[in-house]
């Protein structure tokens, strides 16, 4: 028979060193958090992004300068529908965390990182291009890769691979009125 002191527990994996500092350094930052092969996760609030991206940068022991890439994923069919994931590498420290905040369906937006990071500008235009993700404070949000009459943001699920975009640019009257007479 096995008693109390036997009974073995399995030890929680100790959380990594830099989402420790980050919970200690902004306050109810991380919802969660998750570690693999070294590689740092934290799944923060949209309210606190702002917050967490200036520890991050300015925290003397993190110093994250660079904000190497902005993404998005779509889970269509699961709330929240959206990811929107930050990778972020200290050039002094030589480590790296991924940011990632959980949007809905219904209001896709963020605010901007480009007050903190200037490179965020670029990346930011292109998910709000493919996904769709609204930056609040952008100073340019427009299209990068598609064209401005471009109707939809194609890397969305949803989106039908088939759908017929406006015809622009030198040629596109013509080829309006080709199409339209059974050419």
């Amino acid at each position: 028979m096995m008693v109390d002191s036997e009974i073995r527990t399995e030890e929680q994996p100790a959380e990594h060193p830099l989402v420790a500092r980050l919970r200690g350094g902004v306050a109810d930052a991380v919802l969660a958090s998750q570690a693999f092969r070294g590689d740092a996760t934290a799944i923060v609030p949209r309210a606190k992004l702002l917050d967490v991206c200036r520890f991050l940068r300015d925290d003397a022991e993190l110093r994250f300068d660079m904000l190497v890439d902005v993404t998005a994923v779509d889970y269509l069919g699961r709330v929240p529908r959206f990811e929107v994931v930050y990778h972020l590498y200290s050039v002094p420290m030589n480590h790296r965390i991924r940011i990632k905040v959980a949007l809905d369906e219904s209001d896709p937006s963020l605010p901007s990182l480009v007050p903190v990071w200037v490179g965020a500008n670029w990346l930011e235009r292109e998910t709000w291009d493919l996904y769709g993700i609204v930056f609040d404070g952008h100073p340019d949000l427009r299209r990068i890769y598609l064209y401005e009459e471009f109707q939809g943001h194609p890397l969305r699920k949803d989106y039908p691979k088939t759908k017929r975009q406006p015809l622009i640019g030198p040629g596109a009257a013509s080829s309006a009125c080709a199409e339209g007479s059974g050419r």
